[in-house]
């Protein structure tokens, strides 16, 4: 099953914690603290797998959570840091912040990667916090955040050249016998209702083909295969029209041609503007000298584009078609394929300016106070140990959020509360 949208949740590691520990050794004349720093939390990172051409796996297994990093440890040893977890995804994996809807990136090349979540900063331990005053600091900083997001991967199918035309005109009969692709094929409408890829070797040289599912007018809005169709497209870099220049279908070969033209630019501009060559499939059917089919030809031809007589079924005209193909791929590759989607800076969030940033709030009678990194160094906090205390107070106080407390009318004896945790104010500590 060709599966091309999931939604999973990732969560990177928590950083371990510092440690509190003293040394206490005999015939050692000098103790004091020797807590080690706790270990970085792992990250979560996204790599683009070439081996990999459909998002099956991410089905059946929706959460993906990164090691947690280890605490520090006496004698000043470092906790061990998490190991990252890589999440493969197919080249061409779009992936997008559920809350936000933002683009975090686009993995279109084989090999790009990206960290999706950065782990927690593994925390320091009481070593750090000796002072000439403080000599025995007992505590201990805490490990940073995890990271947790819910992320949708979406795949764009990467092929060199895409079979674009209305529901049964011929698309997967053209790619079965011009490769060795084996698609479903059956007289009657969307039989392929999933992207086929099949490889086409022309001389001395080979190009991927992909025969998209069949569209009808509207699917720029949705109709149809609609959106499902339309995005694997973009990734082509030329493109097969296939037209039923028979009309056993009942319609008009010409209306065909100018309604997929026009869902085609209706979606994207760029879409719009590929280059493209027309195969008149179905020729077999019909006599090359016939007005109907003259009228078809020039109607094409004047709006710039060759006119190649096919019978898929039959093998009739369909290396001469993908001879074409290969030298236009050929003139077009020589331009890089683009990422023109706009990515939104996770990087930038990720390092949080508003990090150290304490705000601050009343409800009734009760004065809260709140920040990211207040919460870690409240998480630090050793209640029993008056430097500790003291430690914590002293951040509190140079954020000014006693100040703006008192704008709000904080007076001696209300009561303070960060997190769960409520204190009273004595206004000298």
């Amino acid at each position: 099953m060709f599966v091309d949208r999931a939604k999973i949740n990732i969560k990177s590691g928590k950083g371990g914690d510092g440690a509190v520990t003293f040394r206490r050794e005999p015939y050692v004349p000098e103790g004091g603290p020797d807590g080690g720093d706790g270990g970085k939390g792992g990250d979560v990172v996204f790599l683009a797998d070439p081996s990999l051409r459909t998002l099956m796996d991410f089905r059946y297994k929706r959460k993906y959570h990164a090691e947690n990093g280890q605490n520090g440890m006496k004698k000043k040893r470092f906790g061990k840091k998490g190991e990252d977890l890589v999440i493969k995804v197919p080249p061409g994996t779009l992936v997008i912040d559920e809350e936000t809807g933002h683009l975090m990136k686009d993995l279109l090349n084989p090999g790009d990667s990206f960290i999706a979540a950065k782990g927690g900063k593994g925390g320091k331990g009481n070593v750090h916090f000796k002072n000439s005053v403080r000599q025995a600091p007992n505590f201990a900083e805490a490990g940073g955040f995890a990271k947790e997001r819910n992320v949708i991967l979406e795949l764009k199918l990467i092929a060199d050249v895409g079979l674009v035309g209305f529901p049964n005109v011929g698309k997967s009969s053209l790619l079965s016998v011009s490769s060795k692709a084996k698609p479903k094929i059956a007289n009657y409408h969307f039989t392929t209702i999933d992207p086929n890829l099949g490889v086409v070797e022309v001389s001395n040289t080979s190009f991927v083909l992909a025969d998209i599912a069949g569209i009808i007018e509207g699917a720029h809005q949705g109709a149809g295969m609609g959106f499902r169709f339309l995005k694997h497209i973009e990734r082509t870099k030329v493109i097969i029209h296939v037209v039923d220049v028979s009309g056993s279908e009942g319609r008009y070969p010409i209306d065909d041609f100018d309604k997929i033209n026009a869902e085609l630019e209706k979606y994207s501009e760029s879409l719009g503007k590929k280059p493209q060559i027309v195969a008149a499939n179905k020729i077999d059917l019909i006599d090359e000298d016939s007005e109907e089919y003259k009228k078809f030809k020039e109607h094409v031809e004047k709006k710039g584009y060759t006119v190649f007589p096919i019978s898929a079924p039959i093998n009739v005209g369909v290396s001469t078609l993908m001879e074409e193909a290969s030298k236009m791929l050929a003139r077009v590759e020589a331009e890089p394929l683009e990422n023109t989607m706009e990515i939104f800076d996770f990087e930038r969030e990720e390092r949080d300016e508003d990090y150290r940033e304490v705000t601050v709030r009343r409800e009734n009678h009760l004065f809260i106070i709140e920040g990211k990194q207040l919460t870690k160094i409240f998480n630090s906090t050793n209640f029993n140990d008056m430097g500790s205390i003291r430690y914590l107070y002293k951040y509190i106080e140079k954020s000014g959020a006693i100040e703006k407390l008192k704008e709000l009318g904080l007076e001696e004896g209300d009561t303070i509360a960060i997190k769960d945790f409520e204190f009273e104010y004595i206004d000298e500590f």
